[in-house]
């Protein structure tokens, strides 16, 4: 199976990739009951169990590609990640199908983190067991928010009480790792009503929360309706209260920060994400997933209907294939390293890029410390408090010096969880 892009004529043969071990592994479940209003995550909405059962059977063959004796790159996955859409609307045989047929093609031996998007209006006692069963360490729950009237406007299908009978179903099926994402920023959210979601998530007792700000992507149906003035985007200075309110709020409750959005008990970090904002190595299996091999990246083709007919001709197709130069992926990697608390490890970072940041961006470094916006502690950076708050121009700065272009969030394949 080779990998097409409908963007050039190149053909990127697996078998000519760098021959390394490959220690993420991402499936993507595109299927929805409903399309919220802000996500723009692929997704299709009503999709009959035959689909379904079909779209299991093409991800084994795709997978197919990435076996033993096939490729150079092999996947001995570390962590793995099914997100979605809603992968837990994946019917629960299709879905015990799925991980039987991904276990006996891949090594998945050393996997110490296997996580699994589940929407609160989906979860299911039989369905929770089922996934822990297969070997599954970890939910994560869209919450969102607790409040009903926030949640109408992002269009969510789910009522508050959902999450905690969800928590409820996981931990009793044997679930310790579990996550919940909230949204700030929502219009007509107060700093008060935040706050009660943000204490509704603490009393859950999870051991890590994800606080996504609100984002107007384009052509989703909230930037839509927010470009006719159906309602008011949070003003500024509320979004940078709600930012700096829930560092404290969480740190506070021994959930810090270790990533601009992400909080966790010291230990119960999110892995797979780790992976992702240390530039590591990837593949992504299902339409849209991304992929990243030693400098390699590429994307495969957001369509269902054309995925399908890709891999019923014996083609992973892949739209976006690059090849990034050594500066260039040193820059990306600084930008996804400065998301995180712990910053750029000197050290760490040369020998990932064979570039030394303090060489590559001697007077970027230094301006941004003095402007109070980075610590230099002499083998590592790191953004400052009031560097989380422009954490993405300073990102900016760093991927413009190295030459990349894009945007922002075209080089952090992190989940915001769309379930």
């Amino acid at each position: 199976m080779t990998l097409i892009s409908s963007q050039s004529t190149e053909v990127l043969q697996p078998e000519r990739l760098a021959q390394v071990v490959v220690p993420g592994l991402y499936v993507h479940i595109p299927f929805c009951f409903h399309k919220c209003h802000y996500c723009d995550f692929y997704s299709i909405t009503r999709q009959t169990p035959d689909r379904m059962s079909r779209f299991v059977d093409l991800i084994l063959s795709e997978a197919d590609a990435w076996t033993p004796g096939r490729s150079a790159p092999r996947i001995v996955a570390q962590t793995i990640f099914f997100g979605g859409g809603t992968p837990s609307l994946l019917p629960l045989d299709q879905m015990s199908r799925l991980i039987i047929g991904l276990t006996r093609r891949f090594d998945l031996t050393s996997s110490h983190e296997w996580t699994v998007e589940v929407n609160p209006a989906t979860a299911d006692r039989d369905y929770c067991a089922m996934l822990k069963s297969h070997g599954v360490t970890r939910l994560s729950f869209g919450a969102q928010s607790f409040d009903k009237a926030e949640l109408a406007l992002l269009e969510r299908h789910h009522a508050p009480p959902d999450v905690l009978r969800s928590i409820e179903l996981a931990r009793d099926a044997g679930f310790e790792r579990l996550n919940v994402d909230l949204i700030y920023a929502i219009p007509g959210q107060t700093l008060a009503s935040y706050q009660q979601s943000l204490d509704r998530a603490l009393s859950l007792g999870t051991t890590h929360l994800s606080c996504y700000e609100l984002t107007y992507e384009p052509n989703t149906p909230l930037t839509v309706r927010k470009r006719l003035g159906q309602f008011r985007a949070a003003d500024e200075p509320l979004v940078l209260e709600m930012m700096r309110h829930t560092r404290q709020h969480l740190s506070a409750a021994g959930l810090p920060a270790y990533e601009i959005s992400n909080y966790a008990t010291p230990g119960q970090e999110c892995r797979h994400n780790l992976l992702y904002w240390h530039g590591g190595d990837y593949i992504g299996l299902g339409p849209s997933a991304a992929s990243h091999v030693q400098g390699t990246r590429w994307r495969n083709h957001p369509h269902l209907g054309e995925w399908e007919q890709s891999i019923l001709a014996g083609k992973l197709p892949a739209t976006d294939i690059e090849h990034l130069t050594p500066t260039v992926r040193a820059g990306e990697l600084a930008m996804l390293m400065l998301r995180l608390s712990e910053g750029i490890d000197f050290v760490g970072f040369t020998a990932r890029t064979h570039c030394d940041p303090r060489a590559l961006w001697p007077e970027l470094i230094e301006k941004l410390t003095a402007a109070g916006l980075l610590i230099d502690t002499g083998r590592s950076i790191r953004l400052t408090d009031r560097g989380f708050e422009v954490a993405d121009s300073i990102a900016a700065e760093f991927l413009l010096s190295a030459g990349a272009h894009g945007t922002i969030a075209s080089f952090a394949p992190d989940r915001t969880s769309a379930t």
